[in-house]
């Protein structure tokens, strides 16, 4: 009968970036109902899913004395236990019933995951619980006729390659996945199967494995996010009947941790030539087609084909998906609004694959029909192995001898390993105790681990740190007396400490230990080898303190510990984590990383991103050393004002590239840099492992190149805060780069006009901005020309703009073959009723000159051409090409140019000043002409207008002088229509101490 795939989600509490960041919660959970909603945009309708099961475990819980996690008074905390007892015991009871099970996480990142399937501390998660609880049923067992073995196998798959997790070295290329051709089934040749006789014997291998995957994914520089981890136990129960006959019961217990589920949409590399090439999300994309087609399938419509040979995770988990087995899927959820899209994501993709129908049967045969079964197949395969090619149909291409040897060593190699799949299928069932045996050499191992155990909590030695917590903490390396090299095992001498990968030289650096007093000191082991300690580059001794962290290369991290003197260095936290590592390394290149507290929300999402990318930028920069591609890479910040993309208002986190032979530069977002950082893993892995088709790989198929396109040189403010005064603005702008650093200057003109364009001239003026309110206005942009300091951009330039309320740029044309091109061009902006919002508009906006530059792909420096990429790079930052400032790094920096501010603001008070002097100077004249007249023609009414038509069109001070005049002029009208002459009579003769006068 048919059986559905069983789907529960689990919500987690908040983290420490989330409650820094002032998240709140959008996901809630009833009975089996699970909502999200969208806090941002109260107009999207919150959604709802039902599933199997849904588990509050984000708040109402509290500690118990050893430390797990448990429910509140009154809270419906979802528990571990309470997990295990819905979701594990079905997979235990389902082992021991003889059905195979499967059991998936899924979800972003960081999203709980690993708790739910692993674990922390006292919290044990599903895995373990369902492994202690299945040894603990066969441990009490009492029947002789019964007998248990458990057999547990651990791989990985990154970039579509299987690594097996319980051996150190992998053959290049990783192991091979083959399909059983008997029953259809697909297998991974040459997997460690290993027998196990207690929980701590499946916990120990687990250790192992992590400790292996760890060090192949520094070696390998992969992301453990974007791998996935697939964990198999074999559970067989072997019983005698009456009569001796002996039978086979075998469940396959699969439990999958799928890679963080976010990365397979929000790189965002978007419009990048090169996206659909890389092979990271194939297994993650490959799986959500296969669900789909289930899910299609199941609800009963015909035709439908199941892509499960599209990736090799989907051909591994073909039984578990929709065959032979009871399967499980275990959704995370982060409870954070500020993950609301990847949550949502995680959500319908849970919904999907709750429609999926599996038909399980259990897996019981006899055990004498097993091996006779597998003696037979051996014997068809060897004579195959002997015989001829089948063939061709008629009518069929015939093949030529090229592809008839390439078919038969195909065959061959399929025969061989179904060979060797069915000796390892017979021993299993040769009768040997293998469970003794395998107890036996776990309680030999177990014994070496402590004697190491106890050695290291006395000796100074190192211990990784990895972005993945799950992976930090599982390498040590003790410090011994004397010299102890760090490097590659290729080295002459074979160091103590073997690393291996991005720039770790043969003899990289030496721990020189004391025997006497205990100091270590560590020193570089060659002129050039990349150490950095407490983000600080190493370039001579370094006595190293307790808990001091020590970067080897590109991304070997680790944390030095002196169990003797835990004196620590000055601002050591209590507990080091990757965050801090990376935080400080970010600090020594210039970028402010100030307490979360202290940024704003776009600041820390800034911050988060600046401290992603800086290992990878370091890591893809060591990548083109190595292959010696002749490129740069640095993490820059570009302000919202001058970045161009659509809906972009705050700092934007981006990669530049820069051609160290011919300086042309390219800005990626970080989507596409890390879709190409990626293809650069896999092109320096496909060196390692001698791939000759590199040297013939077409340029546009090359991640390290992009063709030449137009660069934003710099950007120039010009500040508005004239318009509201009437006053024209006509001085030089300055141009300067993402660092701050001169690039030339701009000659830009905005002065007010009038509906044609004309431009008001010096007389016009506007002393209270309030003036303009519900009036019309108009405004005239002119961008005369430019001076750029860059030769290189002597091919091209052209300049880019938007005033408030644009939703296009408005471009000039290019000119080219010229670094001091002139635009003349120019555009009137029509308001038609200005409001407060437009004299706010004008008080504290500016506008943003964007220039861009034409590249080319020029020839290069013959000088440049016979260095290499590491000694181009030493160049660069030796002349300082590539030194920040950190000035201009800092993530709390106003993004405003505050000078360009308050020069506007200076220009605009000395305008007035210049103008009100004119206005000044103008009514002194009239006052003075008018004083020296005949008294004859000393009339009041002209004098009044003259005096009027300044004033009024000046500031307050001059029309309070105007209204005085005024008030002057009644008082003498009415002195002379009291005494019978002419008014204007009785101030002619008060001309010249006339209180007017005076003032003036």
């Amino acid at each position: 009968m048919a059986e559905s795939v069983k789907v529960a989600v689990r919500v987690r509490p908040f983290n420490g970036r989330e409650i820094d960041r002032g998240s709140k919660c959008c996901i809630k959970m009833q009975g089996k109902q699970t909502t999200i909603t969208n806090l941002e945009d109260k107009s999207v309708e919150p959604k709802v899913f039902t599933f199997d099961y849904s588990y509050q475990s984000h708040d109402g819980f509290e500690m118990d004395d050893e430390g797990i996690s448990i429910p509140a008074a009154g809270s419906n905390y979802a528990s571990q236990r309470m997990v295990f007892n819905d979701l594990g015991q079905g997979v235990l009871n389902n082992a021991f019933e003889g059905f195979n099970t499967s059991l998936f996480a899924y979800g972003q990142t960081g999203a709980g995951k690993s708790y739910s399937m692993v674990g922390y501390g006292p919290n044990k998660g599903i895995v373990p619980i369902t492994c202690d609880e299945l040894f603990k049923t066969t441990e009490s067992n009492t029947d002789p006729n019964v007998k248990h073995c458990v057999s547990f196998s651990m791989l990985e798959i990154y970039n579509e390659c299987v690594r097996d997790l319980l051996i150190k070295n992998n053959p290049k290329g990783g192991l091979p996945v083959r399909q059983n051709p008997s029953i259809g089934a697909f297998y991974v040749q040459g997997l460690t199967k290993q027998v196990v006789g207690s929980y701590k014997a499946i916990e120990a291998k687990m250790d192992e494995g992590t400790s292996n995957r760890t060090v192949a994914a520094t070696a390998m520089n992969a992301t453990s996010s974007r791998a996935h981890t697939l964990v198999t136990i074999q559970f067989d129960q072997i019983k005698k009947n009456e009569v001796g006959e002996e039978t086979k019961r075998t469940s396959i217990i699969n439990l999958v941790d799928l890679a963080g589920s976010e990365r397979a949409g929000s790189t965002g590399a978007t419009g990048d030539r090169l996206k659909e090439g890389a092979n990271i999300n194939k297994s993650l994309s490959a799986l959500g087609n296969v669900i789909s087609a289930l899910a299609d399938a199941s609800s009963g419509k015909k035709k439908i084909m199941v892509p499960y040979r599209d990736s090799v995770l989907t051909k591994l988990l073909q039984n578990a998906l929709g065959g032979n087995s009871k399967t499980i899927m275990i959704a995370a959820l982060s409870p954070a609004d500020i993950n609301y899209d990847e949550t949502l994501g995680t959500l319908r993709y849970a919904d999907r694959a709750k429609q999926i129908k599996n038909k399980a049967v259990v897996n019981e045969n006899p055990m004498d029909k097993l091996i006779r079964e597998l003696k037979e197949e051996n014997d068809k395969l060897k004579k195959a192995l002997g015989g001829e090619i089948p063939a061709a149909a008629p009518g069929a291409a015939v093949m030529t001898p090229e592809e008839a040897a390439a078919m038969r060593k195909q065959m061959e190699e399929e025969i061989r390993a179904q060979l060797e799949a069915n000796a390892s299928a017979m021993a299993e069932m040769s009768g040997e105790d293998r469970t003794a045996i395998a107890q036996q050499q776990f309680n030999e191992d177990q014994l070496k681990v402590l004697e190491k155990e106890k050695e290291k909590d006395n000796t100074p030695h190192i211990t990784n740190l990895n972005e993945d917590n799950a992976l930090s903490g599982v390498i040590h390396h003790l410090i011994q007396p004397g010299e102890n090299i760090v490097g590659r095992k290729d080295g002459e001498n074979i160091p103590g400490i073997c690393l291996s990968g991005l720039s770790i030289q043969k003899s990289h650096a030496i721990f020189a230990r004391d025997g006497d007093t205990g100091t270590v000191i560590l020193r570089p082991g060659v002129v050039g080898a990349k150490t950095k300690v407490n983000g600080q580059t190493l370039n001579g001794d370094k006595t190293l303190m307790h808990q001091d962290r020590i970067l080897f290369g590109s991304n070997h991290m680790y944390v030095y510990y002196d169990p003797v003197n835990k004196e620590t260095a000055e601002g050591t936290p209590d507990s080091i984590d990757w965050e801090f590592a990376q935080k400080e390394i970010a600090q020594a290149k210039g970028f402010q990383t100030g307490a979360d507290g202290e940024l704003s929300k776009e600041q820390q999402l800034a911050q988060e991103q600046v401290l992603e990318l800086l290992p990878m930028v370091s890591e893809s920069n060591a990548i083109s050393e190595e292959l010696n591609k002749h490129k740069s890479f640095e993490v820059i910040l570009i302000s919202g004002a001058a970045n161009p993309t659509e809906g972009s208002k705050g700092t934007k986190v981006m990669v530049k590239m820069k051609n160290l032979l011919n300086g042309n530069t390219w800005l990626w977002e970080r989507g596409k840099f890390m879709n190409r950082r990626y293809l650069m893993q896999d092109m320096y892995q496909r060196n390692l492992d001698g791939d000759e088709t590199l040297k013939d790989m077409p340029e546009d198929q090359d991640p390290f190149w992009d063709p030449p396109c137009e660069v934003l040189i710099g950007t120039s403010s010009a500040f508005l805060q004239a318009l509201g005064y009437g006053i024209d603005m006509d001085d030089p702008i300055l141009i300067t780069d993402y660092k701050g650093e001169d690039q030339g200057q701009m000659f830009v003109n905005i002065s007010p006009c009038d509906e044609e364009g004309k431009c008001m001239g010096e007389e016009y003026f506007v002393e209270d901005s309030n003036e303009l309110l519900g009036k019309p206005y108009h405004y005239k942009v002119t961008m005369k020309s430019c001076e750029i300091r860059d030769s290189r951009f002597n091919v091209g330039s052209f300049i880019k703009y938007k005033i408030d309320g644009d939703e296009e740029y408005t471009v000039t044309p290019t000119v080219n073959q010229s670094l001091a091109p002139e635009f003349n061009h120019s555009r009137v902006v029509k308001i038609d009723k200005v409001t407060q919002e437009t004299l706010e508009f004008f008080e504290n906006s500016c506008i943003t000159f964007l220039l861009y530059g034409c590249q080319e792909d020029r020839e290069s420096d013959v000088k440049l051409i016979k260095l290499t990429t590491k000694e181009l790079r030493q160049r660069e930052e030796t002349t300082g090409n590539m030194k920040t400032n950190a000035l201009t790094r800092q993530l709390t920096k106003n993004t405003v140019d505050e000078s360009a501010a308050l020069k506007t603001e200076i220009l605009v008070l000395k305008r007035r000043n210049d103008i009100l002097a004119k206005k000044e100077k103008r009514i002194q004249g009239i006052v003075t002409a008018w004083g020296k007249k005949p008294p004859e023609e000393q009339q009041f009414e002209p004098y009044h207008r003259a005096i009027s038509a300044a004033a009024f069109n000046t500031g307050t001070m001059l029309r309070s002088a105007a209204t005085v005049i005024t008030q002057v002029i009644k008082a003498q009208k009415l002195v002379g229509a009291m005494t019978g002459v002419d008014g204007e009579a009785p101030i002619v003769s008060k001309a010249a101490g006339s209180k007017a006068c005076v003032m003036m």
